[in-house]
């Protein structure tokens, strides 16, 4: 989809809040209420916009720790990738899982409420199931820069 300046600002402003209303989110953007309405529609029409969702403070939703855990599969075919697929839809604390190039396989991003559910998750899902031969975990220590906004310019 092509999009253009206004398409730009509205798709920024919703990153930062899509709860904005239409008339404060069009005076932001500098078009009238209903054109705003009609882009957002045919953004979300598209898929550009895939969804809302509320966002939650880790900490008082008591999942405080961070971790990243990198993970090596046993094999590498196709039903092995499945099946630990599968895995990771069963895991409500992974929050990311991405393929990789190089010497690991996934990299996945995980929210728990202590070392003890960290522990439970990497020895008793992880390490258990058969499709996984390693696993490096990399507990966060500190927060520099977070943010679910894509960079954004006409197109």
């Amino acid at each position: 989809m092509k999009y253009d300046a206004f398409d730009v600002r509205i798709l920024e402003r919703l990153q930062r809040d899509a709860g904005e209303d239409r008339q404060a989110l069009a005076d932001a953007v500098g078009l009238s209420a209903s054109q705003v309405a009609r882009r957002r529609q045919a953004l979300e029409a598209v898929g550009v916009i895939r969804g809302y969702r509320a966002e939650l403070d880790p900490r008082l939703a008591g999942v405080p720790v961070l971790v990243f855990i990198t993970v090596r599969l046993r094999e590498h075919s196709p039903e092995n990738h499945a099946r630990f697929a599968a895995l990771l839809d069963a895991l409500p604390q992974v929050l990311e899982a991405h393929m990789l190039t190089g010497d690991s396989d996934y990299e996945l991003k995980v929210r728990v409420r202590d070392l003890d559910d960290l522990a439970a998750l990497v020895n008793d899902h992880l390490l258990a199931h058969a499709a996984v031969d390693r696993v490096k975990s990399n507990l966060v220590l500190k927060t520099l820069k977070e943010s679910a906004a894509l960079p954004l310019a006409p197109s």
